[in-house]
């Protein structure tokens, strides 16, 4: 059987524009000969994200954005995901956007939920966003930028202040004073090169005191060995030996115990001596006024005179 040309022509026009719909279909990101299970998630902000943008779980594509529109209402992006995958997703998945590189276009990334039923055709996601690592560094970079601001604006405080302060007679001063101090340090380099021409005049000298202190360091280093062999610890026994004992003899001469004690503490001992010192100052004092009671030499035969008691009181001539 022959076909006439016109229903070759039909059948060629039939056939290409069921492949411009199918090449259409599949580069807006849907495959005519696939079956679907399509989704939906509502955004805030979509950040640039496209259609036929692929749709991933944990990295592997599973489908891809077939569809973004706006409600009217709300001002919400409604986007439509075309998901080819026999992976159960739940309804509380979240459809995460997010940027795979700095310089790549925005994708869906699910992100799997264990709880809840699993999503069926035309059910609705969980959204969220994820900044990319350029909208992470605008971000840091925006209270820095206020930070640099307020920094600048301090220092053009302080260059205003300094320059109020800095008036022409400040300035002499400091021109004054930094000469001045360029007159001190070449000063200071004048002495110091005296400095050094002293010490090369005197560096035998120098030399022979540095040994002298060698010298005394070495016999000092000897004095100390020879006090660490000494046993100090067994002179120190002793010391407190013998304190504990003059301690106690000075004790015991408080308590009155003792010849020492008694002499000390014995108020008749001390009554008596100072008894028989009155007695022997008036034994003198009497021996001064009649030295002739006591000794007696008589070449006439004179009588003697009557002894006379000498008196309490002392008689000073």
């Amino acid at each position: 059987m022959k076909l006439s040309r016109e229903i070759k022509s039909a059948v060629l026009v039939i056939a290409s524009i069921l492949l411009f719909i199918w090449g259409y279909s599949y580069l807006k990101g849907r495959d005519l000969f696939v079956n679907y299970k399509t989704l939906y998630v509502e955004y805030e902000n979509v950040e640039g994200l496209t259609v036929s943008a692929p749709v991933t779980i944990n990295g592997l594509v599973i489908g891809s954005v077939s569809k973004i529109s706006i409600d009217n209402n709300s001002a919400k992006i409604k986007v439509e995901l075309q998901i080819n995958s026999d992976f159960p997703i739940k309804k509380t998945s979240v459809a995460e956007i997010y940027a795979p590189n700095p310089i790549g276009g925005k994708q869906i990334a699910v992100l799997p939920s264990n709880t809840g039923a699993d999503a069926v055709d035309g059910d609705s996601l969980v959204s969220s966003s994820k900044l990319g690592l350029t909208d992470e560094l605008a971000k840091q970079m925006v209270p820095l930028k206020d930070k640099i601001t307020k920094l600048l604006d301090n220092a053009n405080d302080m260059l205003d202040n300094v320059n109020q302060v800095l008036d022409t007679k400040s300035k002499e001063n400091l021109r004054k004073s930094l000469s001045d101090l360029s007159e001190t340090i070449a000063q200071f380099k004048e002495t110091s090169i005296g400095l050094n021409s002293i010490v090369a005049q005197n560096k035998s000298k120098i030399n022979g005191t540095m040994t002298n202190l060698e010298k005394a360091s070495d016999n000092f280093v000897k004095v100390s060995d020879s006090l660490t062999k000494i046993n100090i610890s067994q002179t120190v026994k002793s010391l407190q030996k013998t304190l504990v004992n003059v301690d106690k003899l000075l004790g015991e001469m408080q308590a009155g115990k003792g010849t020492m004690g008694k002499l000390i503490k014995d108020d008749a001992l001390y009554n008596n001596f100072n008894k028989t010192s009155k007695e022997l100052e008036l034994l003198l004092q009497d021996l001064r006024l009649n030295p002739t009671r006591y000794v007696n030499v008589s070449l006439f035969g004179k009588k003697n005179k009557p002894y006379v008691s000498p008196t309490d009181t002392i008689i000073k001539k």
